[in-house]
């Protein structure tokens, strides 16, 4: 699998947050709408313990999939396409936006008792199903559930965490209805990390760039033990936290090195690097290019 990125979801994939302040109170849905770049190089998407649907809301985009081992497999994707990702592996995404300009998605990641709920109803097991992967399809009534779940999001005054959740498990009962895999008929992912504790880690990690990594401040923003957080979260994004913070520090690097024209020796101590030449060589070893070069690139 190709790993030539920092990025992952959430905050790090090329783009900005539009909508959708995380995990509510009731701990049933994250929801969240993202204006992403143009153009985004091969990132990993993490294995998580709940499914993800990512619903595209703007735009027209070529979207590429790769699997371990395996050949990159293309989408050409618009407003109204989705995704369903319920992997136990991490895998590598890209794309580019037919138009050049940046284009709106939803994230939904629905908790298992969501949906183990929605399956006791329908088939009278409360085991969490498994659902089929699905790239770029269209679902006329996921749309209009889709569009409600917006309205919410969207709307003036503050977020309704009842409303978002009932959305929520009305989407799941659909999802469970229309889209369960009948090969597999549970999935048992006891060491799969919750989105809701990677984010919080991440987020740690992305506010602290310019402090020394600390695996201790990680784990106690997930709630688990540092060796219980170290193998989670490796086994879902492919990387140990050590190796994705310095990717997390690269990737900004990167984007300072785009947007703006402050000097290599300033973005390197922004990104909490004190000597240019540390800078400079770990740059190198994650992009393959000098600073300079990836900037004149």
């Amino acid at each position: 699998m190709e790993k030539t990125t920092a990025e992952m979801l959430g905050q790090h994939i090329a783009g900005r947050l539009v909508a959708g302040e995380g995990m509510h109170s009731s701990r049933s849905a994250l929801a969240q709408i993202f204006s992403r770049d143009p153009a985004q190089d091969s990132f990993i998407v993490p294995a998580v313990a709940e499914p993800l649907l990512v619903c595209f809301l703007t735009g027209m985009v070529s979207v590429e999939e790769r699997s371990p081992g395996e050949d990159w497999l293309g989408s050409e994707v618009g407003a109204g396409s989705f995704f369903i990702i319920d992997s136990d592996e991490p895998y590598a995404l890209r794309w580019r936006s037919h138009s050049g300009e940046p284009f709106d998605v939803l994230h939904l990641y629905l908790s298992l008792p969501m949906l183990e709920r929605a399956a006791s109803e329908l088939s009278g097991t409360a085991e969490r199903p498994a659902l089929r992967e699905v790239s770029g399809a269209r679902d006329a009534a996921l749309e209009r559930l889709i569009a409600t779940l917006l309205d919410e999001l969207t709307a003036p005054h503050p977020n309704s965490a009842l409303v978002i959740d009932n959305i929520a498990q009305v989407i799941a009962i659909h999802l469970v209805r229309h889209y369960r895999d009948p090969a597999r008929r549970t999935v048992h992912r006891r060491n799969a990390l919750p989105a809701l504790r990677l984010r919080r880690a991440t987020e740690l990690m992305a506010a602290e760039l310019t402090e020394d990594f600390s695996l201790a401040r990680c784990a106690a923003a997930a709630g688990m033990s540092e060796a219980h957080f170290s193998r989670q979260f490796k086994r879902a994004t492919g990387y140990a936290p050590s190796q994705y913070f310095i990717r997390m520090r690269i990737a900004e690097a990167r984007r300072l090195l785009r947007e703006t024209n402050r000097s290599i020796i300033e973005i390197g101590m922004e990104v909490g690097y004190s000597s240019p030449s540390h800078f400079a060589q770990v740059f190198r070893k994650e992009t393959g290019r000098s600073p300079s070069a990836y900037r004149n690139g």
